[in-house]
């Protein structure tokens, strides 16, 4: 463990200031808090944790570890990936099995009000679920389309067409944002196309940004109307209108999204580990890359020698309104907790 606080004179990073709630997610390595998870959870920089199915092993010992992590730091954003279907990190013993979205884009053919219903039902569930656990934050809905292309977005599309998939997200962040946590949309301008898997490859998607503005982004968009709290960026190069991938990418992030399309809420990188962020450079440099495009806060979820290089050695800017973004994470924490 070679990571301190930013004051701390081993590091050789002078003291920041980056307020209650840092640019930083990180993973923890158990079920437990281990010292050097505890290290890392006490920089200012991070701001928040990820969890996985490798922290979670019951509900008692799950409520335990969200306990102690807010018993160091109350202000810590927790999330994790609880999409329902083949991606759901917590399972049974307090958690119900959610299908893949795919099978409310089918429902949906059949009846759109009752797969709307299906879909604000699973939000709640998902939510009061994960808030009677202290989770503040799942990352869902996939906003992707369903082109039946990539075997990594596969059945957690909700459908091919981007206005059904606007209706049942929407309806599924209703449900999220009434169980009291936030809903991330991902992957953002639109993963569904290609055939590579980012967290092994970077992708190349070359439909030019007129095809891809009028069918992926439209699910975004509609949700950005609605409020969407948060997003995250794919780690696919779109090269009719970026070299870099759109998580590294000033245009997709800082233009399109913050500027064409308004959208005011946290921008999550995608994890910084994956395939399809390697080409940036080392984790600094990907952090630091991800921070400049307009992300908010760079996920770093499992390599823990990376965590610790990336607190080692980058000094991020200090953002003024990143505070208030972080808070929209946490607005449901009392009435989650009144539903739970």
């Amino acid at each position: 463990m070679t990571a301190h606080p930013p004051s701390d004179r081993r590091s050789g990073m002078p003291a920041v200031d980056v307020g209650l709630r840092g640019p930083i997610m990180l993973g923890v390595q158990g079920l437990t808090l281990t010292d050097d998870d505890r290290a890392r959870l006490a920089d200012p920089r991070v701001g928040g944790v990820i969890l996985f199915a490798r922290n979670f092993e019951s509900s008692a010992q799950l409520h335990a570890l969200n306990d102690a992590i807010h018993a160091m730091r109350p202000e810590l954003v927790i999330g994790v990936d609880q999409e329902g279907g083949r991606v759901q990190r917590f399972r049974a013993d307090g958690f119900s099995v959610i299908p893949a979205m795919r099978s409310l884009g089918h429902a949906w053919d059949g009846d759109p009000a009752a797969a709307n219903d299906s879909a604000f039902q699973h939000g709640r569930t998902l939510a009061r679920e994960l808030r009677a656990h202290g989770v503040d934050v799942a990352f869902t809905p996939v906003l992707d389309l369903d082109y039946g292309a990539s075997t990594v977005i596969g059945d957690r599309a909700f459908h091919a067409d981007p206005i059904i998939v606007a209706d049942l997200a929407g309806a599924l962040l209703r449900g999220l944002k009434e169980g009291g946590v936030a809903g991330v949309g991902k992957h953002f301008p639109g993963h569904g196309f290609v055939v590579a898997d980012s967290h092994v490859a970077t992708p190349i998607d070359d439909r030019p940004l007129d095809t891809i503005l009028q069918y992926d982004v439209v699910p975004f968009a509609a949700l950005i109307q609605q409020a969407l709290p948060a997003i995250m960026p794919a780690h696919v190069v779109y090269p009719s209108v970026d070299a870099q991938p759109a998580g590294f990418s000033r245009v997709w992030i800082s233009d399109v999204l913050r500027g064409r399309l308004g959208f005011d809420g946290l921008v999550f990188s995608d994890d910084l580990e994956m395939v399809g962020a390697h080409a940036v450079g080392d984790i600094v440099a990907r952090a630091t890359a991800a921070i400049d495009a307009g992300c908010d806060v760079v996920l770093v979820c499992n390599d823990f020698d990376a965590m610790d290089d990336l607190l080692t050695r980058w000094l991020p800017p200090v953002r003024a309104d990143l505070a208030r973004r972080w808070s929209r994470m946490t607005e449901g924490r009392a009435s989650g907790a009144q539903l739970a």
